[in-house]
């Protein structure tokens, strides 16, 4: 779709389009786009199958305002989900900003959140397109006199004026995703700049980002959603606090450390503790090993182990009720004996692939158990057991 086609989807034919749209089947594109051709241009029809389909997927990152919105494929893919462009944008007015720069807007949900939460926004972006529909999109949810969407190069920037900036950097290439942060466009190194001309401000990272690349006096925060990693951030200026932070939502819960420590190893207990992703990621795992009363049940691995059942925001706990050296024909023949038809397998520090597991296992029957392939004492092995909950833990 190009910038002509899209204009054209803005007007009163291609709303009408997408009304008639909503919400239709998949499998019956080819039925509505022959049925739709014989009234309207195919280039406009093709352009709104292809939004409605967007706004379909859309709903996982943006709920119910999906459908007002518009997309590009990239858009959908690498946007940030409402929940966490509206934790982050509550952080940035809690700080006191009122004008911020938004930049490598996308389709401009961070633009959309930081409106919500009372700030004026500049949002850039250097595609055409990309601009229109985050344009489209603060005006169709009402917040156009709030947003501002130009088309730059955000390197080349005026950003006086500016209470903070955000900056959320490609991270993708023809060939896929990019784990380099210098290769990052622009090139992660350009937080220096930004720092040196806003006061404060953040930067979108991949949760991969490796923790000595953060520089001093900076932030580095993983936010989880529902229990799964959905990125990273790095805060400089007034927003910047504690070195290490993990932010768990929908919860709220957060965790930060000024420094990373190393948590003390020890025998398996009557209890495992899983750490959320983010704890992990922010290396802070020592912290929930503390709270709990736990050890390592490996030097190297993120599992928690104690014989004291401590509710935790910031970790799953499970009773166990076998600790084995990983054998898969032994597996197999406890699940067998047990009944077990729902089995959910785990792994760290383990080669071996769930679903290879399950496989090779056949689990059958009406009880369900959870298996961690892991390393206890530097020794592969299977611990078994179920998801519990401490007494008066929600």
């Amino acid at each position: 779709m190009d910038s002509e086609i899209f204009v054209r989807l803005l007007g009163d034919e291609g709303r009408d389009l997408l009304a008639v749209l909503a919400d239709h089947a998949a499998a019956d594109e080819l039925a509505w786009a022959t049925r739709l051709r014989k009234e309207h241009d195919a280039e406009l029809v093709a352009a709104a199958l292809t939004q409605a389909r967007l706004r379909q997927r859309a709903r996982v990152k943006f709920g119910a305002d999906a459908d007002r919105m518009f997309f590009t494929p990239n858009g959908v893919e690498q946007s940030t989900r409402a929940e966490v462009a509206a934790h982050r944008a509550a952080r940035i007015a809690a700080a006191g900003v009122r004008r911020a720069a938004d930049l490598c807007c996308g389709i401009g949900g961070d633009a959309l959140a930081l409106a919500r939460a009372g700030i004026s926004v500049v949002a850039v972006d250097l595609d055409r397109l990309t601009c229109a529909v985050a344009a489209a999109n603060a005006e169709a949810l009402g917040l156009g006199g709030l947003v501002e969407v130009r088309q730059g190069d955000v390197t080349e920037m005026e950003l006086g004026g500016f209470d903070a900036a955000f900056l959320d950097p490609a991270r993708r290439t023809a060939r896929g995703r990019v784990f380099d942060p210098e290769a990052y466009s622009p090139p992660f190194s350009f937080v220096g700049t930004l720092a040196e001309k806003v006061p404060c401000g953040a930067v979108k990272v991949a949760p991969g980002i490796p923790h000595e690349v953060v520089p001093a006096g900076m932030e580095a925060e993983w936010v989880s959603y529902g229990g799964d990693v959905k990125e990273a951030v790095v805060w400089w200026g007034r927003l910047a606090g504690e070195r290490l932070r993990a932010t768990l939502l929908p919860s709220g819960a957060e965790l930060t450390a000024a420094a990373e420590r190393q948590a003390p190893d020890g025998p398996v207990g009557r209890y495992l503790y899983e750490p959320d992703g983010a704890v992990i990621r922010a290396h802070l795992v020592a912290e929930v090993a503390e709270e709990v009363g736990g050890v390592l049940v490996d030097p190297s691995i993120a599992y928690i182990t104690g014989d004291a059942l401590v509710g935790s925001a910031y970790a799953t706990a499970y009773e166990l009720t076998d600790v084995l050296p990983f054998n898969l024909k032994k597996l197999k023949a406890l699940v067998r004996e047990r009944g077990i038809g729902t089995l959910t397998v785990k792994k760290r520090g383990s080669a071996v692939e769930p679903e290879e597991v399950r496989k090779r296992v056949k689990p059958s029957g009406p009880a369900s158990a959870t298996v961690f392939l892991t390393r206890v004492a530097g020794q592969p092995a299977m611990l078994i057991g179920r998801p519990v909950r401490a007494a008066g833990q929600t």
